[in-house]
């Protein structure tokens, strides 16, 4: 079944706040095999100029993948099927260590290619603040729609 177009546009709401800690920083890094100081140590990352540990770039995954809009009722997608297609991350400042974040997520793109369906998100990643953390770009892809 093709998703849904009527999302193409449609913004969703923040996502509830999430705090970075040292803790996920560091469990982060374990799991992507990077031994870099600056996610682990607090004096390491002073001495890179961080006022505290920073998270790796891919570490916005964590928070900003799609969340409430991926899930909501009416576009139509079917996880069984979904595969992930394209990730990037454009940075305003490194997601660091006490960071509060939220996610607001909107819908860009939908279009079938072949029995496939394509989805593209943008979500942006702020501070509680209003402070600008980075833009988070997804695509992915449901097989055989």
């Amino acid at each position: 079944m093709a998703l849904n177009r009527d999302f193409v546009g449609r913004a969703f709401p923040p996502s509830e706040p999430y705090e970075v800690s040292r803790v996920k920083i560091r469990e982060f890094a374990d799991a992507i095999g990077d031994h870099n100081p600056i996610y682990r140590d607090q004096e390491a990352a002073k001495a890179a100029g961080y006022p505290d540990v920073i998270a790796p770039p891919t570490f916005p995954i964590v928070v900003s993948f799609g969340g409430n809009a991926l899930a909501a009722p009416g576009l139509g997608l079917n996880f069984a099927m979904v595969v992930h297609g394209e990730q990037r991350f454009e940075y305003s400042r490194p997601l660091r260590a006490g960071d509060v974040v939220t996610c607001t997520t909107t819908i860009t793109e939908i279009k079938s290619i072949g029995s496939n369906e394509k989805l593209t998100a943008v979500t942006d990643v702020r501070t509680v603040e209003g402070e600008m953390i980075c833009k988070s770009y997804n695509t992915i892809v449901e097989r055989g729609a």
